[in-house]
């Protein structure tokens, strides 16, 4: 496939399945629609009818068997020298949605790189400490992987001073980017397509998740606390957790597996409340819940802090202790909430606003940039 004669050119770590990060990327690509699109592994079954095989470069590592690429944290060692291997010299405008290497793409000098950050290399920065106690202590891979963490600080450090301009999914990514890369940058909240969920006044009885099911997002304190409560808890999503959840998890918790778009918003529109037991960097399911009208319960970190409304779109619980989420779930259920105002509130992270500021602000910095030159 030859390339397309066109000056922009996206960067995205991985295509390999729809989540926020991925649905950034769509709505940045739907502003440049002839962009060519770069990614370290691609698989067309899970996100081919959004990003379309012939716009899409992909790395050697793509090239790799299946068994190995299933395994991306054994890939890490590879990605900065695949990152690095993408040709841009055609390209004047460069756009990475990176959460850690996509933004070390080298340009050419005159070109602007804009980088849209949902996170700094979590995994080797804020939370490394809490990545490395999930390793065996005392043996040699352990020792290995420090040694690897001690080479990817370096490199996406390096990486980041290719960046001309950042931009931040949230205040928190921001103080972040500041922290790790020493930058500057903007927050420019993700979208979320409000528009596709109608907010609905009644409820049912259940409380409901809609996540991965990885250990950060603690899930597990969730379905202990509501086993305790005795109140319908469903969970909606999938992941390496599952297994011990479902042994966790008493009759009145139910773990869905993934479901499609439209299932979801009536699950959204039903609940009597949205449960946020862990701390993303922004969190676009909270926000998505209260778009259906919904108060939300979210563990006091992250991005939350900066979506949520404590006492008018939800509440907050300080530690992600099962007795502290029990007792959130208890005011939720105690209190009365303005279902019109919730959903107004959310209004205010909608895909409309984002593709607004978004087009702004790459149009005042080309223009900046350029007028430097």
């Amino acid at each position: 496939m030859s390339k397309k004669k066109n000056n922009v050119a996206l960067i995205h770590e991985y295509l390999t399945r729809l989540g926020g990060a991925e649905r950034v990327l769509k709505h940045i690509s739907d502003i440049y629609p002839e962009a060519d699109i770069y990614t370290l592994l691609y698989n067309e079954a899970k996100v081919g009818e959004v990003f379309p095989a012939n716009k899409v470069y992909t790395s050697f590592v793509n090239n790799f068997p299946n068994w190995l690429k299933s395994k991306v944290k054994f890939l890490a060692p590879f990605f900065p020298s695949a990152v690095e291997s993408f040709d841009l010299s055609q390209y004047d405008l460069i756009i990475s949605s990176s959460n850690s290497f996509a933004k070390g793409v080298i340009t050419k000098p005159q070109a602007i790189h804009i980088s849209y950050c949902h996170a700094p290399s979590t995994f080797i920065w804020n939370a490394f400490h809490s990545y490395r106690k999930q390793q065996k202590k005392g043996n040699i891979g352990n020792f290995l992987i420090l040694l690897l963490t001690h080479y990817l600080r370096q490199w996406d450090s390096q990486a980041a001073d290719r960046v001309d301009y950042f931009i931040a999914n949230s205040k928190l990514t921001q103080s972040r980017i500041k922290k790790y890369y020493r930058k500057d940058s903007v927050v420019i909240y993700p979208p979320v397509d409000v528009n596709r969920i109608k907010a609905k006044k009644s409820h049912k009885d259940y409380f409901l998740i809609v996540s991965q099911l990885t250990p950060y997002k603690n899930i597990d304190i969730a379905v202990e606390a509501f086993n305790k409560l005795k109140i319908p808890l469903i969970i909606i999503g999938d992941g390496p957790e599952r297994q011990r959840l479902e042994k966790l998890a008493e009759s009145n918790v139910e773990i869905k597996g993934f479901l499609d778009d439209e299932t979801t918003v009536e699950y959204y529109q039903n609940c009597r409340g949205f449960i946020f037991a862990g701390s993303d960097d922004f969190g676009i399911a909270p926000v998505e819940a209260m778009a259906a009208g919904k108060p939300v319960l979210a563990l006091r970190e992250g991005g939350a802090l900066e979506t949520i409304v404590e006492g008018k779109t939800g509440e907050f619980f300080d530690a992600p202790i099962v007795e502290l989420l029990a007792d959130g779930v208890r005011r939720i259920t105690e209190k009365t909430y303005d279902t019109a105002y919730i959903r107004r509130h959310a209004e205010k992270f909608s895909t409309k606003r984002f593709i607004e500021e978004i087009k702004t602000y790459i149009n005042t910095v080309t223009t900046t940039h350029n007028n430097d030159i």
